[in-house]
């Protein structure tokens, strides 16, 4: 996810950290995937037909643009009534006034995918003063009170992306694009990526490009990055809908981008799961990518957000949508949903959302 600058990006996340009060709540045990429930204490009560603000992260990707056409076609599926998306344009102290802002229109709920994993929580915690509850999406938020996260196994994208790269690249050296470090998923992406290498795949090298979710970042480091080591042998790019134009027109410029099987080929392999990655497969110019499912969370995030605002609640375990619910060390309860490795022997499968969207 791109931001706007680093200085913008850290003075907005100590201004909301400052206001955030530590707040998370413990969840009643009731149903797992399924339409049994409890009524959780301090939750909603009422039968889920109230208002519901969406919050985006941003929309200069076409991950999250898809996922925003994706909120009203979801939201009318699982009956919720769900106000315009708002897109808090990578600015962490924007997305907790749009949560105030929501707030005070009188939502009855808020499904949000948190900018900064930290800062979120003074957001959250204006949402359970007020009693509404909260769903988080693709970020799980580090403390405040969520009634589930609805995210993929991040930990897993980067364990994926290093078995691909380790398998296809025996020695050398590699290049991790990472997201921003403020995000969970940035951390859990380039830990899990850097660890199973170390682990796993000895031979190979790891140099790391902190670029915090932003294309024109990723393209300059990364062509310094190449104008000291011409002899990179793999990419694994953390976010395709940022990172994969910037990487191939990098590669492009230095008459480094080779297609599968031409001599000198880059092994590259992302997370997202995008059309462009999908045509960029089918062309070689990449070999690999994850795919982070924008269709489930959509679903799941209207799905979770009514059931909070009917005072349903869930445990850990096994859903009925081949997905896991896990308490995370916080307390709160993430619904892990699939997300699946796509090379070109799976590229063309049409359950893949990437697939469904143009």
């Amino acid at each position: 996810m791109p931001g706007r600058t680093v200085r913008n990006r850290r003075n907005s996340s100590r201004a909301v950290r400052a206001a955030a009060a530590a707040a998370c709540a413990t969840l009643v045990l009731g149903a797992c995937g399924s339409t049994k429930d409890t009524v959780a204490s301090g939750g909603g009560d009422g039968d889920g037909t109230g208002k519901v603000g969406v919050i985006l992260p941003l929309l200069t990707s076409p991950f999250w643009q898809s996922y925003n056409d994706y909120v009203p076609k979801m939201a009318e599926s699982e009956g919720v009534d769900a106000l315009k998306t708002v897109n808090s344009n990578s600015d962490p102290s924007q997305q907790i006034t749009d949560i105030n802002n929501q707030l005070n229109q009188g939502v009855e709920g808020i499904v949000v995918a948190p900018l900064d994993s930290a800062a979120i929580a003074a957001g959250l915690d204006q949402a359970e003063r007020k009693g509404v509850p909260v769903v988080a999406v693709d970020v799980a938020p580090e403390k405040g009170k969520v009634a589930m996260v609805v995210r993929a196994n991040n930990v897993a994208y980067g364990e994926k992306a290093c078995d691909y790269l380790g398998e296809q690249v025996k020695s050398g050296k590699v290049v991790q694009i990472m997201g921003d470090l403020a995000s969970v998923n940035g951390r859990d992406r380039s830990e899990a990526f850097r660890s199973c290498v170390k682990e796993k795949y000895p031979k190979l090298t790891v140099l790391e490009i902190p670029a915090k979710w932003e294309s024109d970042t990723a393209a300059s480091k990364l062509d310094t990055l190449l104008n000291a080591n011409p002899d990179i042998k793999g990419i694994y790019m953390q976010a395709g809908g940022v990172y994969l134009a910037p990487t191939l027109q990098t590669l492009k410029s230095k008459g480094m981008l080779k297609t599968v099987g031409q001599a000198g080929h880059i092994t590259i392999v992302s997370n997202d799961g995008i059309p462009q990655e999908y045509d960029a497969i089918r062309k070689g110019q990449i070999d690999a990518t994850v795919s982070q499912p924008a269709d489930l969370y959509a679903k799941y995030g209207m799905y979770y957000i009514k059931a909070a605002m009917q005072g349903k609640t869930f445990k850990p375990g096994p859903t009925d949508h081949d997905s896991e619910i896990v308490k995370l060390p916080s307390g709160i309860l993430e619904d892990q949903l699939p997300a699946p490795l796509v090379t070109k022997d799976n590229v063309d499968d049409s359950s893949l959302w990437g697939n469904t969207v143009g």
